[in-house]
């Protein structure tokens, strides 16, 4: 019996299986980076170690430090999580070395699904349908587009979509760096791309007893850079008898190297319905909600029962209803996925499952698993994967439209994250037609990301019919959403200095309170600017642009406004470094997915001249580390969008491109150099 587990990961996942523990009397302990000294998962283990560093390769992909932290906190067990040493066969041997037990599949097993290359190898013996790999130096116009992918690990680290013959190698080398970096092994590969095909995976459960079990199907088809966003289970609109052919694959994959406790075989399906063998993840995968939520089981309880010797029952559970699950990342979509750091001040998700993922059917339907929460701060050296909100229900439809309810009301103060980005995918036609594929976030990224229709624009007359208060939204630039939330911060600031007809009214101080107010903001991320100009007098608030407004009361923390006749409460936060936070509830009518949260920075009367950089510096958009240099030298001319270096933040790599066509005038970056936001890394002059 397993009494104290070490769990070799971080994060989410550890918070996860730390869940499971305290159900089944287990106790926990882990290791913790520098960066992870007063992390969730670091303050709520049992017992944890210090494993000096930061940087993946020095702290969380060390085998030798893990196993002697495990050793030190008295575990008798290791759980690796995913990522990280999750599916390295040699960890897996040392912790079984140190006399610990190992909750995963044997290291055999393990070492013969580690490398993707040789996983096809064994399953085209075995029969299984896959794609042909293509020797990269033989590959032909007629090869292409190819995926070049790590042999090892997964999760979209160290993969390269490659349309031009001519950008191979530079996109073999590109993914083998990364992958080094990711995995500690830079081996890749490149096979036929299929266009609009559907990700799609088998979860197995196996015992030591023979026993095999295949927990229905998962589509992931929904990702960024290869990563998945957004994944539900059962996979939706397959064919019965393809559905069976995966279940039927899955399970002979798991026979065939002697499988034991949780793994996920995934397969690609074309357009014609023909599925092919991916790969066998060897671990837990991060989407294992759903199909904990449509099983009503817990995968990492049976991880550990396995792991005890227990057999598994002749029958898994009868799967019910639909389950979603999206990730909320710690990223701007808009900007190339730009990842994002810094203190999270609200983290409020609204409510959510008060049980443990092993009755994942409670009346609320809504399950969160998070890595952070108030207070906590999201560092540049690992996955900005903040949390997990998943949302079951009995019919896809109404799963889909809970979880996109849940994160639309969401309160999420501080980096910018990808939520109004899942919350338009999830409402967007085509997904809740089932029209899935690998490509779908790229190619509707444009709506996804932009205005909506009736947000862009100003509206004149806004409240002076029904059509305007239909245009009521969020908007883009100068778009009526934004002026709303900086017309209510401005009110909720000045609350508490002039008082008119009994109600508290913002603005900037003023003698005589009828006299026009005026205040500027910056709207965040797009760095958009917005003055905010009105008057409050005895027949109320007039506000230069919005006619149809009405105030009905303000206090420092909420302001409530009649537009177009329609009540809104509008939540305004205000910290200590000036920005404002300023959540509004969706729009009773207009395009569904508008964002219902502005981030507001207040802008001074007069600028700071100490703020401007030099016309045509590169500076760093996110901490990061400078991996490498493009060929290019100071004095060089170069052009707009050419690379000129790269930089990896939060496991993956980011290029940096020359802002404008000219001349490379300096060039501070250097191989190996931690970088922070806003650091000078080059100078293109005209």
């Amino acid at each position: 019996m397993i009494t104290t587990l070490f769990v070799a990961n971080r994060g989410e996942i550890a918070r996860r299986i730390f869940r499971t523990c305290r159900e089944l009397g287990i106790s926990t302990a882990t290791g913790y980076s520098d960066a992870d000294a007063g992390a969730p998962h670091t303050r709520e283990a049992d017992a944890a170690v210090h494993l000096p560093g930061n940087a993946p390769a020095d702290t969380y992909l060390r085998a030798d430090l893990l196993v002697k932290a495990a050793l030190a906190c008295g575990a008798d067990a290791v759980h690796p999580g995913y990522g990280f040493l999750s599916e390295n066969p040699d960890f897996a041997r040392a912790v079984i070395d140190a006399g610990l037990t190992w909750v995963g599949p044997p290291p055999a097993a393990i070492a013969v699904m580690a490398s993707k290359t040789r996983a096809k190898e064994l399953m085209a013996g075995a029969g299984v349908p896959l794609l042909a790999l293509v020797r990269p130096e033989e590959a032909t116009e007629a090869d292409l587009p190819l995926l070049v992918k790590a042999a090892a690990g997964g999760g979209g680290r160290g993969m390269r979509l490659v349309r031009e013959l001519a950008a191979l190698p530079e996109e073999m080398k590109a993914a083998s760096v990364e992958a080094a970096s990711a995995f500690g092994d830079g081996e890749v590969f490149a096979e036929p791309y299929v266009e609009r095909g559907r990700h799609v995976e088998v979860q197995i459960l196996a015992d030591a007893h023979g026993t095999v079990w295949t927990l229905g199907t998962r589509d992931c088809s929904l990702q960024r850079r290869h990563q998945k966003v957004i994944e539900e289970a059962p996979a939706p609109e397959l064919p019965d008898a393809l559905r069976a052919a995966l279940h039927e694959a899955a399970a002979q994959a798991a026979t065939a190297i002697d499988y034991r406790g949780a793994g996920t075989v995934e397969f690609l399906v074309s357009p014609q319905g023909r599925g092919y063998f991916l790969e066998v993840n060897t671990r837990l995968q991060v989407e294992h909600p759903v199909t904990e939520c449509v099983h009503g089981l817990d995968l990492v309880a049976w991880q550990l029962r396995v792991a005890e010797g227990h057999p598994l029952p002749a029958t898994p559970p009868e799967p019910t209803g639909h389950a979603v699950e999206a990730r909320l990342y710690a990223e701007d979509p808009a900007r190339d996925w730009q990842p994002q750091t810094g203190l999270v001040r609200r983290f409020d998700l609204g409510p959510t499952t008060p049980t443990g993922p092993g009755q994942p059917l409670p009346p609320a339907g809504l399950r969160v698993d998070s890595g952070f929460g108030a207070g906590d701060t999201i560092s540049p050296h690992y996955d900005p994967m903040l949390a997990k909100v998943i949302a079951w229900a009995p019919t896809r439809a109404e799963a889909v439209r809970r979880l996109a309810h849940a994160l639309e009301r969401a309160r999420l103060h501080g980096p910018v994250t990808n939520r109004d980005l899942l919350v338009r995918a999830l409402r967007h036609p085509r997904f809740q037609a089932a029209d899935l594929d690998t490509g779908f976030l790229d190619r509707h990224l444009t709506e996804l990301t932009g205005s909506a229709p009736g947000e862009a624009g100003e509206v004149e007359e806004l409240g002076a019919s029904e059509e305007s208060g239909r245009a009521e939204g969020p908007g883009g630039p100068g778009g009526t959403g934004v002026r709303l939330a900086a017309l209510a911060a401005a009110l909720a600031d000045g609350c508490g200095r002039s008082r008119f007809g009994g109600t508290r009214y913002g603005g900037a101080w003023r003698n005589v309170p009828s006299q026009p107010q005026t205040r500027s903001y910056r709207s965040e991320p797009d760095g958009t600017e917005h003055e905010v100009r009105y008057r409050l007098t005895r027949a109320g608030l007039d506000a230069d642009g919005l006619p149809g407004v009405r105030l009905l009361s303000a206090t420092r923390d909420q302001v409530v406004l009649d537009v177009a006749g329609v009540r809104r409460t509008l939540a305004v936060s205000a910290y200590e470094d000036g920005t404002v936070y300023v959540d509004t509830p969706p729009p009773a009518a207009g395009p569904p997915g508008q964002p219902t949260a502005y981030a507001l920075t207040p802008l001074p009367r007069f600028p700071d001249p100490s703020a401007r950089s030099e016309p045509g510096s590169l500076l760093a958009p996110m901490p990061g580390t400078v991996i490498r240099l493009a060929d290019v030298a100071e004095g060089d001319a170069v052009r707009a969008g050419q690379p000129l270096l790269w930089l990896e933040a939060m496991k993956m790599e980011h290029k940096i491109t020359a802002p404008a066509s000219g001349t490379l005038t300096a060039l501070r970056a250097v191989p190996g150099q931690q970088v922070e936001v806003g650091a000078l890394l080059a100078v293109v002059s005209d």
